[in-house]
């Protein structure tokens, strides 16, 4: 009786051992897991602005302006793709009110262009070549209209969400439906210019305004400094803080009483809060030039300070999301198709090969065979090691096998659980001692960890220090910076 006790308790430790562990905290949604494998993503800005040579369009400009000599979507979207990027987010209309698809809602349209002979749909042209060559779409519709007469009056609200009502039904399924706090100010206003405020805590009316996006684009990200899903990292430079949360509570600024597109607490917005009370990870905007709108005179990032950017975004658990600016002729600039060229090239070859991949691998601790720590290795984020739900510090000792020279180490936690891990060491063997190379805290959905310099070794140790529950890690990698 004792010998069948023992085995009846064995195999229900077993059993249990075997169960996935407890989320931690707030956890991504589908669409927030979907948007955090596409990692990089572009805006495109072209407008009558463009033409204009100006940042800020005033709302009037007369629509014959829009006439590019040779617009391109295929051209544009092809140099996208060679540059890594995954997602396209249009901008359909900027805050000068000028939008460009054949709406029906304002006469301040692309159909009152020379473009196309006044039959075009640009939106439509740059949702084919996007879809053409398997990126995902995306689409921005500013709620500030420098050249709707009704803005600031009740009236405007109604034709600002038949916009957003257009945009979501004609144009295929979006990954993100993008918003920012522009809010009012001086603009043409169907010809009173004259500066108009609007409060901005309740004039778009968001809840009901978002619920049109979740109603019709079910899987689109709602983007903006207070989520609903992906928020603004606080600042357009492309980069999170070292420390990085997935985790954020939205609240009003000092001072104010309303947390709103436009008014947020953004010194939390680049680091994120920890056990913040949604899942609501980073953006970090930045163009690919000096402004979002193309200037003759400006030049376009190197690819040195790109592949930097990536490190700082993405590799903080955030997304990249780069300015693309078309010029005059409706194509991007050899200039910039070769920096993106040149920087996805890094990027692909950087990660090509995980020097890790054929490492043996032992863990302090593992939850069972299901989360045995050779998960970390199979280049299946879906797949992940585990420990025992009493263990919350572990390490993982990689055996390389052959010397190694690597400049990167690449962590990823599974985020369908949550963030758990606060604070670990990655070490290398040297000089027959361990010898810590970096000490980190958040890990999070990526972790990109760049050494000042390469070094070579045939063991590594990752130690996980600290975390409030049981751990996760679904991939380890080390790389080599590869032009």
């Amino acid at each position: 009786m004792k010998r069948l006790f023992l085995i009846l308790l064995f195999l229900s430790g077993y059993g249990y051992a075997q169960n996935a562990p407890e989320p931690y905290g707030a956890v991504p949604s589908k669409r927030q897991l979907a948007w955090h494998d596409i990692e990089v993503y572009g805006l495109i800005h072209f407008t009558p602005t463009t033409f204009e040579n100006k940042e800020w369009g005033f709302g009037d400009a007369d629509p014959k302006s829009f006439n590019p000599t040779d617009f391109n979507a295929e051209q544009i979207i092809s140099a996208a793709k060679a540059g890594g990027l995954k997602g396209i987010i249009l901008v359909a209309k900027h805050h000068d009110g000028f939008a460009l698809w054949p709406t029906k809602t304002t006469n301040y349209n692309i159909s009152n262009s020379p473009f196309r002979n006044g039959k075009g749909d640009l939106v439509k042209e740059v949702e084919q070549a996007v879809r053409k060559n398997g990126l995902k779409f995306g689409l921005y519709c500013s709620p500030w209209d420098r050249n709707n007469p009704n803005y600031g009056t009740p009236t405007y609200l109604s034709i600002y969400q038949a916009q957003l009502k257009e945009l979501y039904s004609n144009y295929g399924e979006l990954f993100i439906s993008w918003f920012d706090g522009a809010n009012g100010g001086d603009g043409y206003y169907g010809g009173a210019r004259e500066r108009r405020s609007i409060d901005n805590t309740v004039y778009y009316d968001w809840n009901n305004t978002w619920a049109i996006t979740r109603k019709k684009q079910p899987m689109a990200n709602i983007f903006s400094d207070i989520g609903w899903d992906v928020r603004w990292v606080g600042n357009e430079d492309g980069h999170a803080a070292e420390t990085s949360w997935a985790t954020f509570t939205p609240m009003a600024p000092e001072g104010k009483n309303a947390a709103v597109p436009g008014q947020a607490n953004y010194p939390q917005s680049p680091m994120g809060i920890r056990n913040g009370k949604f899942w609501m990870p980073a953006e970090c905007d930045v163009p690919l030039r000096k402004g979002w709108f193309y200037h003759a005179t400006e030049k376009p990032k190197t690819p040195e300070t790109l592949f930097d950017l990536y490190l700082k975004s993405v590799g903080r658990g955030a997304g990249l999301d780069l300015g693309l600016a078309p010029d005059t002729r409706g194509q991007l600039h050899a200039d910039d198709v070769e920096a993106l060229r040149t920087f996805g090239s890094t990027v692909k070859n950087t990660f090509a090969n995980n020097l890790a991949k054929n490492a043996s691998i032992v863990a302090s601790n593992t939850r069972g065979k299901k989360f045995e720590a050779s998960k970390i290795l199979d280049g299946n984020k879906e797949s992940y090691w585990a420990s025992t739900d009493d263990m919350h510090t572990a390490s993982l000792e990689l055996d390389l096998k052959t010397p190694q020279s690597f400049d990167i180490i690449s962590l990823q936690e599974y985020i369908p659980l949550g963030q758990r891990i606060e604070s670990y060491n990655v070490e290398i063997w040297f000089n027959n001692t361990w010898q810590k190379v970096y000490k980190g805290t958040s890990i999070g959905a990526k972790r990109l960890i760049k050494l000042d310099d390469a070094v070579t070794t045939s063991k590594v140790r990752l130690i996980i220090t600290q975390s409030p529950v049981c751990l996760t890690l679904s991939e380890f990698g080390l790389y080599k910076k590869t032009p």
